[in-house]
């Protein structure tokens, strides 16, 4: 085994906070302003990206971001929180999308930035195109176990895999997500992300269906139309915002800038 490295404590840190209903919870970043402030916050216990966020700063759709626009971004988050100050212990996870083409390698390039832990897809991307196909569940896995192997080599043996999938959006079942959830626990992921798309919203029961059958490591948006409290209470140990708190700032940022463009014209 490799030596350990100083950020194993911080992946252990993230790993503990995932507790089934005492949910984790992330309002994602994007940017080293996002960062600081959210871990200058005293119930912050841990950051995520959002790698939709990074693309839009980026002027890029979230499929076409690349390894290496993400990993700018990420830089520059690990920087906001390092700027936090005494807040730079607070564990972050990336959103890597895929894994993208090495995914041994981008893990070993995500820790280089202080990264403890990361969302990774079970889907195929290509990022030149954007064009994404559903992995088969067994690819997934198999890449999940090459990520912890490659962050193993790296020193951080804890680190954190958050295994999302994204079946729902291509007609699945919640049978289909729990086979692929089952799976990618097997494989070593710390919780299984549960990505509702298009007009399948995930409800309390299928939460509480997941919740069962996955020990209660279950991580799911909180922007569904159910409650924090009722996720809580169903028994999720993570939820996440992804980009949400990005796009309604720059919702009210545009709202201003016109306004005050506009002041003279009235």
């Amino acid at each position: 085994m490799s030596r350990l490295s100083p950020l194993n404590t911080l992946a252990k840190t993230l790993k503990a906070l995932h507790v089934p209903g005492k949910p984790l919870i992330l309002t994602n970043v994007h940017d080293a302003a996002a960062a600081k402030a959210v871990a200058s916050h005293a119930a912050s216990k841990a950051l995520a990206t959002a790698s939709y966020s990074i693309a839009m700063s980026q002027g890029v759709p979230d499929a076409q971001l690349d390894l290496a626009g993400n990993l700018v971004g990420i830089k520059n988050i690990a920087r906001g929180i390092k700027n936090a100050g005494e807040s730079e212990n607070k564990p972050l996870s990336a959103d890597l999308q895929d894994g993208y083409e090495d995914i041994a390698e981008t893990i070993k390039s995500a820790i280089a930035l202080s990264v403890v832990g990361a969302n990774i897809e079970d889907l195929k991307t290509d990022t030149s195109t954007g064009e994404e196909e559903l992995r088969t569940p067994d690819d997934a896995a198999d890449r999940i176990r090459v990520a912890l192997k490659a962050a193993e080599e790296a020193g951080v043996p804890d680190f954190v895999i958050n295994a999302r999938t994204d079946v729902f959006g291509y007609g699945g079942t919640v049978k289909d997500v729990i086979e692929r959830g089952k799976k990618y626990l097997d494989a070593g992921a710390t919780t299984v992300f549960v990505w509702g798309k298009g007009k399948h919203m995930i409800t309390i029961e299928e939460v509480k269906e997941m919740v069962e059958v996955f020990g209660g490591r279950l991580a799911v948006q909180g922007t569904t139309p159910l409650g924090l409290k009722e996720l809580a209470d169903a028994g999720v140990a993570r939820i996440s915002y992804g980009p949400w708190f990005a796009l309604r700032s720059w919702k009210a940022f545009e709202a201003d800038a016109a306004a005050t463009l506009t002041t003279l014209e009235n």
